[in-house]
């Protein structure tokens, strides 16, 4: 049984790991964010399951099913790869499935991916460090950010220079007043890119204070999205090397 993490969408940046366990795999159960692209990457006869779970709908409920299939298929002898976006062990419950798999008594292994934390912002050539602008960087997920359990929004907004928000297109707004209560200033630079390393990606640029006052621009994001807050991001016009979809 394998994790692999597929990568945030363009095929290119899927490991020789990766590529390899798909070459050799029977049965492919793959996530909902893996693009089109890789999919077709898979060898003709290769059983390919749908395992992707829609925000908001039954995600508990759907992780039990992809667990029991997981131990199904594992357990009937075929060569099994769960192929999730990004990276297996970034947001991605492939820690929980892991656990799961070692409670079953299934070997696995792990094979790392491209995470779109990294990835999707170079690609809108926004370096998440730069001398003199940022020597720090903080990844974290923007479902809590309307939620009661939250994360420690003050902590996050000090102890980073750039904090990347993967899973946040829906809370641009809240992540934004969360960031400007916890001191970070109205005039730092957002970008929100979307469908990132994909033909269709499309990067919105704005400031904390404005995406906080909403603006418009959380009707303009759809998800995927990586979000990105810093000083950092004021370099994407400059450094930008790739056309992007209107």
């Amino acid at each position: 049984m394998s994790l692999v993490g597929a990568g945030p969408g363009d095929p290119r940046l899927l490991t020789l790991g990766a590529v390899e366990r798909l070459e050799g795999a029977d049965v492919v159960i793959y996530d909902r964010l893996v693009s089109r692209a890789v999919l077709d990457m898979i060898p003709r006869g290769v059983m390919k399951v749908y395992g992707g779970k829609d925000p908001g709908r039954g995600g508990e409920r759907e992780q039990k099913r992809l667990n029991v299939l997981m131990l199904r298929e594992a357990k009937s002898g075929k060569k099994v790869v769960r192929l999730k976006g990004g990276d297996p062990f970034l947001f991605s419950r492939g820690g929980e499935e892991a656990e799961f798999l070692r409670e079953n008594g299934i070997e696995f292994e792990v094979v790392p991916g491209v995470t779109s934390a990294l990835a999707v912002p170079a690609y809108a050539g926004i370096p998440l460090t730069h001398r003199g602008l940022s020597s720090s960087v903080t990844v974290v997920t923007g479902q809590e950010a309307g939620s009661k359990r939250t994360l420690d929004w003050p902590s996050i907004a000090r102890g980073s220079d750039v904090v990347v928000v993967l899973m946040g297109a829906a809370k641009v707004r809240d992540i934004a007043a969360r960031l400007l209560e916890a001191g970070k200033p109205a005039r730092t630079p957002v970008a929100a890119i979307m469908w990132g390393t994909t033909r269709n990606q499309r990067t919105v640029t704005t400031t904390l204070g404005e995406a906080a006052k909403g603006g418009g621009l959380s009707k303009e994001i759809v998800a995927p999205s990586v979000i990105v807050v810093g000083k950092v991001v004021s370099l994407a016009r400059k450094l930008k090397w790739r056309r992007e979809s209107a």
